[in-house]
């Protein structure tokens, strides 16, 4: 028989009041192994004694490596050091050690954003492994990363998008045609791509065939998008099977920036975001149900973030959904947590109790 008092700890939220308790727990911790703890709540969370070993996965071959590694630094720092013991782990460099390290890991956090990460590819391996993580599987994760099949989805749910077009590789380019049929200007965006890579909104027929030249460059399949006008919002929600809604945050691109590109993402004040948004409480209602629907429709899990425009008539369109959003103290998703009486590292440890939930 086995026995280890730093196995997987058990998360369970919902408890009532801050009472001190304690019980012996019979786990699994691997097939044909199981553990005795010595457990405790505080504040609602059920921890083992010892620490829970998580397994922090950042960086990354994609082209968001930067922003997957800032926000782990972050990730690193905000979780309780009482509570945790976090080791790093990059799928650039770290793959074999991470299979060899599995038996002692009991959580991987994923902080990658993009191919080989937000994708489904990391969720497969730790599928693989037996251990658990936050947020969506690899059906969710592949289905939103595709941004053809999440607005096929999205229009089946009865979610309202923008019309759009896929083009290949091999498909000959007419951009007369493709202006007479989305006007001007035009968005075009790589199909599998995130933080707004390879994006371009183009103003005349040359730009749009740029535009797909350079999408082209990061992916097989490129997205035409008819441009909406109008305020951008987002809006996080968590949860498994009760979802719940955050507040809505608006997003403000400054002076130099026609909309949320890259750059206004990630230059520091190039962007001003608002939260709760500066709009009706009709309006926050409906983003936040849609936010919930799209959430159910791509079979996510733990917690996402879409992104939507709130066109002057009132109208509201779906543009994509993130599966694991950026999570400095800072990122839209901490930040409407935050407002929702939930500060960074209590957010954390939600998406850490969510993903220890079975499936």
């Amino acid at each position: 028989m086995y026995f280890s008092w730093t196995g997987r700890a058990l998360f369970a939220g919902g408890f009532v009041g801050r009472a001190l308790a304690a019980v012996v727990h019979w786990h699994w911790l691997r097939p044909g192994r199981f553990f005795q703890s010595y457990s405790y709540n505080i504040g609602g969370i059920h921890m083992v004694e010892g620490k829970l070993h998580v397994a922090l996965v950042a960086g990354g071959t994609s082209g968001e490596r930067q922003v997957s590694l800032n926000g782990a630094a972050g990730v690193e720092k905000a979780l309780d050091p009482q509570k945790f013991l976090v080791r790093r782990y990059d799928p650039a460099t770290d793959l074999a050690r991470l299979a060899a390290d599995a038996p002692q890991i009991d959580f991987a956090f994923i902080l990658l954003h993009g191919r080989y990460g937000e994708d489904g590819t990391m969720q497969g391996f730790l599928d693989l492994l037996g251990v658990p993580y936050q947020g969506s599987g690899v059906l969710g994760s592949a289905i939103a990363m595709d941004k053809h099949l999440a607005k096929e989805l999205y229009r089946l749910n009865g979610l309202p998008v923008a019309d759009w077009q896929i083009l290949c590789e091999d498909d000959s380019l007419d951009g007369n045609e493709l202006v007479a049929r989305f006007g001007l200007p035009v968005v075009i965006k790589p199909v599998h791509e995130g933080s707004s890579l390879g994006l371009t909104l183009a103003r005349n027929t040359e730009d749009l065939i740029a535009g797909i030249k350079r999408a082209l460059s990061h992916d097989s399949h490129v997205m035409v998008e008819k441009y909406l006008e109008g305020r951008e919002l987002t809006v996080g929600v968590v949860g498994n099977r009760e979802v719940e809604a955050l507040p809505v945050i608006e997003i403000v691109p400054g002076e130099g920036f026609d909309f949320f590109d890259y750059d206004a993402k990630y230059q520091p004040g190039a962007t001003e975001e608002i939260c709760p948004a500066r709009i009706t409480p009709e309006e926050t209602a409906l983003a936040q149900k849609y936010a919930v629907a799209a959430h159910r429709a791509l079979r996510l899990r733990g917690y996402s973030r879409t992104d939507m425009i709130l066109a002057a008539d009132g109208s509201l369109y779906l543009l994509e959904t993130n599966t694991i959003p950026g999570m400095t103290a800072t990122s839209l998703m901490p930040q409407a947590a935050a407002e929702h009486g939930l500060p960074f590292p209590r957010f954390l440890e939600r998406l850490i109790e969510l993903g220890m939930e079975k499936k």
